[in-house]
C-alpha cells in the first residue's frame, strides 16, 4: 500500500496573508498600523541619529558636536574599538585570543553537523580539554608538566574531533575507526580490534603533538590586562559552560535519599539563592580568601569566576529539578522493571527527558548569566561594560555616553538572540513541546 501523504498545505498570496494574519480584524488592523508606526518612529530616529547624521572620522567629541550637535560621534568609539574588544591586552598578542576561539569553533562545529557521530563525546572533550588549552594561549608563561599533558591532549582532541567531522560528512557518516580499519584492510575485524586500532592513533597523536608543543613557550599577559568583550566572554562561557552539570549534580543531590547529602545540596542551594549576584562577587573577593590554606593565593579573576559558577549552578539546579518532577513516576518505574539501575535509569531515561522539556528556561537562564556578568564592573574587572563607560572618561571623548552604550547593547542583543535562536533549533529537533 502507497504510504499516507500528508495534506498538502494551501499556499497563500501576499494579499491573503496580510488579511488573515495582520487584518483579520479591526482590532487587529489598528494594532498592525500602531505597530508599524512605533517601527517606523524608532527605525527612523536610529537612522537620523546613528547612520545619516553619524560623524565617524573626528579628532575629539568637539569636532562632533561643532559639526553635527545632533548626530552620532562614532570616531571615539572607533579609536576605542581594539580597547573594547580586548582591553589592554597587547596588541602583538592578541592574535592568541582570535587563535582561542576560532579553535573553539571549530572544535565544535562538528555538533553542528548532522551527518557526524559521537557528538556526546565531542562536547565532553571540549568542557573537559579546552579550558587548558585557551587558558594558556591567552594567559601564558612557563608550562609545568601538567600543563603540558593537559595542552598535548586538548591538540590530540582538537585534531581528531577535526578529522571526525570531516570523515563524516564526507565519508557517509562513518566514524573515524571504522575509515582508518578500512584503510588498513581490517573493516571488518571485530569490534576488540577497532577499539585497539582507534586507542593506538590516539596514543600515536599524544605522543606526536607532546614532543613537539613541549618546546613552545607563549609570553605571559597578567590577568589584570584582560578586558573588553574578550573577559566577558571569558567569565560568561565558564559560568555557562559549568551552570548545566553543576545544576544537574545539585538537583539530584537534593532529590537523594542519603539525609547528609539532601541538607547539604538543599543548604548549598538555598544561600545562593538568596542572596544577590554583587554581594556574592563582593564575599568572594573579601572572605573567599580567608578559608584558603595559608600561601595558596588565588588573582580576583578567579575567584569572580569561582563565584558566577557557584550561582549559575543553584539557579540551574532548580530548574533541572523542575523537569524532573515533570516527568511522570511510571517512567523510573518502567526503567526499573526491564532492569535498569538507578544511574542507568536517570542518565537514558529520566534526564533526557527533563531537560528537553526545560530547555526554554535552561536557556533563559543562561542568557540571564551571560548579562549579569556586567556586574564584575562594580569590583573593578574591566569588563566590556567598564571598558564602554571608560570611553566617556578619556579626556578627547569626554561626554561620549551613547554611542558606546549603543555598541553594547548592539553586542548583547546579538549573543542573547543567537542563543535563543539556537533553543529554538533544539527544541524543534528534539520536539520539546509545541513550537510557536
Amino acid at each position: 500500500m502507497a504510504a499516507a501523504l500528508p495534506p498538502r498545505t494551501p499556499r497563500l498570496g501576499p494579499v491573503r496573508w496580510l488579511r488573515d494574519n495582520l487584518f483579520s480584524s479591526w482590532t487587529n488592523a489598528i494594532l498592525t498600523v500602531v505597530s508599524l508606526l512605533i517601527i517606523y518612529w524608532a527605525v527612523s530616529g536610529i537612522w537620523e541619529w546613528g547612520i545619516a547624521g553619524g560623524m565617524w572620522t573626528a579628532e575629539n567629541r568637539r569636532e562632533c558636536l561643532d559639526a553635527n550637535p545632533d548626530g552620532a560621534c562614532w570616531a571615539g568609539v572607533v579609536v576605542w574599538f581594539n580597547t573594547i574588544l580586548y582591553g589592554s591586552y597587547p596588541d602583538a598578542e592578541q592574535w592568541r585570543i582570535d587563535l582561542g576561539f576560532i579553535v573553539l569553533a571549530l572544535w565544535m562545529a562538528p555538533i553542528w553537523l548532522p551527518r557526524v557521530k559521537g557528538k556526546t563525546l565531542i562536547g565532553l572533550s571540549t568542557v573537559a580539554f579546552y579550558p587548558f588549552l585557551a587558558g594558556y594561549l591567552f594567559a601564558g608563561g612557563e608550562k609545568g608538566l601538567f600543563m603540558q599533558a593537559m595542552v598535548s591532549a586538548a591538540i590530540v582532541c582538537f585534531l581528531y574531533n577535526s578529522a571526525h567531522a570531516l570523515i563524516g560528512v564526507f565519508a557517509g557518516g562513518r566514524t573515524l575507526a571504522a575509515v582508518l580499519l578500512q584503510t588498513a584492510g581490517l573493516h571488518a575485524a571485530p569490534e576488540k580490534t577497532q577499539r585497539n586500532a582507534l586507542l593506538a592513533f590516539l596514543a600515536a597523536s599524544f605522543l606526536a603533538v607532546f614532543l613537539l608543543q613541549t618546546g613552545w613557550t607563549a609570553a605571559e599577559v597578567s590577568w589584570t590586562k584582560w578586558g573588553g568583550l574578550f573577559l566577558t566572554l571569558v567569565i560568561s562561557g565558564i559560568g555557562i559552560t559549568f551552570a548545566l552539570p553543576g545544576g544537574i549534580i545539585l538537583a539530584l543531590g537534593r532529590r537523594s535519599k542519603l539525609p547528609i547529602i539532601r541538607v547539604v545540596c538543599v543548604g548549598f542551594i538555598e544561600i545562593f539563592r538568596s542572596v544577590p549576584l554583587i554581594t556574592i562577587l563582593f564575599m568572594a573577593t573579601t572572605m573567599f580568601p580567608l578559608f584558603l590554606p595559608e600561601g595558596f593565593v588565588l588573582n580576583k579573576l578567579v575567584q569572580v569566576i569561582v563565584a558566577v559558577c557557584l550561582f549559575s549552578a543553584c539557579y540551574m539546579a532548580e530548574i533541572v529539578r523542575g523537569g524532573l518532577q515533570a516527568i511522570p513516576k511510571g517512567q523510573i518505574e518502567a526503567a526499573q522493571a526491564v532492569g535498569l539501575g538507578y544511574w542507568k535509569a536517570m542518565g537514558l531515561i529520566v534526564m533526557p527527558q527533563a531537560l528537553k522539556f526545560m530547555i526554554p528556561n535552561i536557556v533563559g537562564n543562561l542568557i540571564g548569566l551571560l548579562k549579569d556578568t556586567t556586574l564584575v564592573s562594580i569590583i573593578g574587572l574591566f569588563d566590556l561594560l567598564n571598558i564602554l563607560q571608560a570611553v566617556s572618561r578619556d579626556v578627547p571623548w569626554r561626554g561620549l555616553h551613547k554611542e558606546p552604550l549603543f555598541l553594547g547593547a548592539t553586542i548583547f542583543f546579538v549573543l542573547c538572540y543567537a542563543m535563543s535562536r539556537y533553543s529554538r533549533h533544539l527544541e524543534r529537533t528534539l520536539g520539546g513541546g509545541q513550537q510557536r
